[in-house]
This record gives C-alpha cells, structure tokens and sequence, in this order.
C-alpha cells in the first residue's frame, strides 16, 4: 500500500475527500494499488510558507509518493499521468503538478 503525501498552498482545497479521491484513483488506474489500501495526507501551508518557483500558480502541488521498490518504468508513467489528470480535474494545472516517488524495499515496511 503506497502512502503519499500532499502538500499545497493553504485556501484553494474547497473538499479534501475530493483530493483523496483523486490521488487513490490514479493509484489504483495506474499501479493496481486496491482502491481500499488507502493512505493519504493532506499538508496545507500558509503561501508564505511554501516557496516554489516565480511560474508555478497558486495550487502548485507536491506529491510525495513512498512505494515498494520494482514497478517498470511505464507503471510509473501511467502513474505520473493518472495524478495530473485527475488533479487537473480538481483546477490544478499539469505543469504545477509535481510528482516524487520514494521507493523503499518490502523489508523496510513494518
């Protein structure tokens, strides 16, 4: 079970459970991770708080998702497009998506 971490800009999140929705669905399209193997935060920060680039907008958005290591190449493609469509669906742009997979070996999960 992937766990991802979401961090954003405070104020533009108007139904959090919208945003889980989202994330597990592209999950479970992209990876096969089961729709009910859900583990999702949600970190919103002050915009003073969240330095990003001069061009990224205002619902830049950060994913940190920390998974199992040996998914091909192509599994994670089909992730990386599944999140950015399915956060583009919530009005976030696909260029101020960034997606950061943390790979860890099956020995290192409790």
């Amino acid at each position: 079970m992937p766990s991802t971490l979401v961090s954003t800009r405070e104020g533009w999140i108007e139904d959090p459970e919208a945003l889980f929705d989202a994330v597990q669905t592209a999950l479970t399209e992209s990876i096969g991770t089961p729709p009910q193997a859900r583990h999702i935060r949600l970190l919103e920060l002050p915009a003073h708080h969240y330095a990003t680039a001069p061009d990224n907008g205002p619902r830049y958005t950060e994913l940190q998702v920390t998974l199992f290591s040996g998914r091909t190449t192509e599994l994670k493609q089909a992730l990386y497009a599944a999140l950015k469509r399915n956060l583009g669906r919530l009005g976030v742009p696909e260029d101020d998506v960034k997606v950061i997979l943390i790979e860890s070996p099956k020995e290192n999960w409790s």
